[in-house]
């Protein structure tokens, strides 16, 4: 496996490979790896030939400086997890090899009015522009996201339709620890007490599925039971609880299509984040979390 850091580097690698035969994957990260982000690598390695992961700490779609402060950072310990996963290339760049003087963004304000978008101004227009460049960086012919982060997914999705960037978007399933807990980086962040009450979002999701698969479909119902279950783990705060249809993130009264239950909660610092994708095939509901 080899690391590089500029923008020539990676061309110049991804050439010569491409040269050779073989589809490209990638997979943008911003480092402090785990078993989340290998399995994305995993999954992209059954659609392409050649692996490329940047590990890189975009300050732009952070709102809160202390957040993008207090980030964790290890590349050495992510560079030995990449190699084992099978990335052949990790692109780990500096601030300003990324941004050098930046005029131009990307933003999609019509996905991002609701859920993270509601309460992080900002934040989609940081992650659309950065994964735009490493895009037009790397040139993937696979990229494969997360469904954990399922509004980044959505519109990261959006973009490349809109802009026509030829590549081919995957969104892998959660990856959660033994308890149900959805691997996150910021889980290190979490008291042991905090960390054991967390494990009320992913309980509420599955009271979800309760409902929904007796025939409940009314949102504000699921969303009640929900937030019932999540204070029982005593959060420091609930962003937010939403039912939003799947094909455009708008608000849902009812679930009558596919569409996506996800919440946001605060156990201490860590803002935690957990999701589930509900599909309607006649009167039969396949939840996916």
């Amino acid at each position: 496996m080899e690391i590089v850091r500029t923008i020539e580097e990676v061309r110049d690698r991804v050439r010569a490979r491409r040269a050779r035969g073989g589809r490209i994957g990638f997979v943008p990260t911003m480092g402090y790896l785990h078993r989340g982000h290998t399995s994305l690598v995993e999954l992209s390695r059954r659609h392409s030939d050649y692996q490329v992961m940047s590990i890189f700490v975009n300050k732009m779609q952070f709102n809160d400086p202390k957040d993008y402060d207090s980030y964790p950072v290890d590349l050495e310990r992510d560079c030995a997890m990449a190699g084992e996963a099978g990335v052949d290339l990790v692109f780990a760049p500096e601030h300003g090899e990324i941004y050098k003087n930046p005029l131009t963004y990307i933003d999609i304000s019509a996905l991002t009015d609701t859920l993270c978008g509601a309460s992080r101004p900002g934040h989609f227009r940081g992650v659309l522009t950065v994964v735009g460049k490493l895009f037009n960086i790397v040139l993937p012919d696979v990229s494969v996201f997360g469904q954990k982060d399922i509004q980044q997914a959505a519109v990261i999705q959006k973009m490349a339709d809109d802009l026509d960037f030829p590549v081919h978007i995957i969104v892998a399933p959660i990856v959660r620890e033994d308890d149900g807990l959805a691997m996150s980086s910021r889980n290190k962040n979490l008291t042991p007490l905090a960390r054991k009450n967390a494990t009320a979002i992913h309980r509420s999701l599955r009271k979800a599925e309760e409902m929904i698969a007796v025939g409940e479909r009314d949102s504000a119902s699921i969303i009640s039971e929900m937030e019932r279950v999540i204070l029982e783990g005593e959060p420091d705060r609930i962003d937010y609880i939403s039912v939003v249809r799947y094909g455009d993130l708008s608000y849902a009264d009812r679930i009558e299509e596919k569409a996506v239950i996800a919440a946001a909660v605060y156990f201490g610092t860590p803002r935690l984040i957990d999701n589930m994708i509900v599909e309607i095939d006649g009167g039969t509901a396949k939840c996916v979390y």
